[in-house]
């Protein structure tokens, strides 16, 4: 659900996220962006979307972009461009939004799930070399929270079994690995561009960045039902482009994603400061990596009182995710024991985060955390 801020004469109200507000910041360039696609007359797969497929890759460190409709149909189109469906098996995270095993679902192909780190919420490299089998045929890593996995080690153990890496980094635009942007290390990286994200659209769209032309040729392919330049389809495809419209919007918001990300890590240092006494488990920060805090999400043995007590004092923080993949009946497809991602699941809380929060935003959910302890905040 899109979080948004709102202020009336009784009742003032502090929400997770506020796209709304993301658009305000930049509401004059994105006006003309707009206007100027609408005058074109080219709404589908025109010059808006290939500059941003150009600027997009650039940014992530990659020779090649794919725009398409969301998040979910990036992860499916990169399986398909990895020719993986039906008696396949891919490895991930039950830990995640559903969008990830979806896709998976999508091909044929059957989810295989290992647990997670339980300081980072993202997959345990040291869990991955066991659920690999004679049909695992790609493992798709989760960089969660705007925190990378741990890559190198998953990247030699997918080496090793030729394995595809395909890149979730639906939550981590801008996040860096090891001096690199994620999206940049496995064979595809996959990104949503859903209104609340780092770097939101205002409605639908996703992107598949490769340095592989021959997966960039494919995916393009598959994005618009095979079609060749002379739309004769080669191949089976289907229908998921992403628009002029949102790609203008983007190519705006894109200018801004690195000073955004800048003020989500200051308010996270907010945060960390103030709240450094209670009896929360604030966020880990990888050695070496660049956290780009989609959301800051914290953990406490009595979460759920903690949630409403913030309810009630006009602070609507989240859950991400209350219940695991492997545990929802449609894709609840065998016998898994992830304690660690059973665990997290009944204490995580995710605590309002976007660039556009005031200091005295943070202050006030601070201040309710610790009043939920009986603590003073440290300003």
């Amino acid at each position: 659900m899109d979080c948004i801020r709102s202020q009336s004469e009784d009742t003032r109200m502090i929400f997770c996220s506020n796209p709304k507000a993301q658009f305000l910041a930049h509401k004059d360039e994105i006006d003309i962006a707009v206007s100027h696609v609408l005058q074109t007359g080219r709404y589908i797969l025109g010059e808006e979307v290939e500059a941003f497929e150009k600027e997009f890759a650039n940014y992530i460190g990659v020779s090649f972009g794919i725009g398409v409709g969301s998040g979910t149909d990036a992860i499916h189109l990169a399986l398909k461009a990895c020719e993986i469906g039906p008696g396949d098996e891919v490895i991930t995270v039950s830990h995640t939004a559903i969008a990830t095993v979806a896709a998976i679902q999508l091909t044929g192909a059957k989810p295989v799930f290992v647990d997670i780190e339980p300081s980072f919420y993202t997959l345990d490299p040291d869990k991955l070399e066991a659920a690999i089998t004679p049909r695992t045929k790609a493992v798709i890593p989760v960089h969660l929270y705007g925190q990378s996995v741990d890559l190198n080690p998953i990247l030699e153990i997918a080496h090793q079994h030729h394995l595809r890496v395909i890149e979730d980094c639906a939550q981590s635009h801008g996040a860096m690995y090891k001096g690199k942007r994620v999206g940049s290390y496995g064979d595809l990286g996959c990104y949503s561009f859903y209104p609340t994200k780092n770097l939101g659209a205002i409605g639908d769209g996703g992107m598949v960045v490769t340095n592989d032309a021959g997966l960039a040729e494919k995916a393009k392919l598959l994005r618009q039902y095979g079609w060749n330049k002379e739309r004769v389809s080669n191949l089976t495809g289907w229908n998921t482009r992403l628009d002029e419209l949102q790609a203008a919007i983007l190519r705006v918001k894109l200018k801004y994603l690195d000073t955004d990300n800048s003020k989500r890590r200051q308010l996270a240092d907010m945060y960390n400061a103030m709240l450094v006494s209670s009896s929360l488990i604030l966020p880990g920060q990888r050695e070496g990596c660049t956290h780009a805090y989609h959301l800051y999400v914290v953990r406490h043995p009595r979460r759920d009182q903690l949630l409403a007590f913030l309810k009630a004092k006009g602070i609507v923080a989240a859950i991400h995710y209350p219940l695991p993949v492997h545990l929802q009946p449609a894709y609840n497809q065998g016998c898994y024991i992830l304690f660690e991602t059973e665990r997290a699941a009944k204490e995580i809380l995710s605590l309002p985060m976007y660039p556009e929060l005031s200091e005295s935003d943070i202050i006030s959910v601070a201040e309710a955390v610790m009043d939920f302890e009986g603590k003073p905040i440290k300003l």
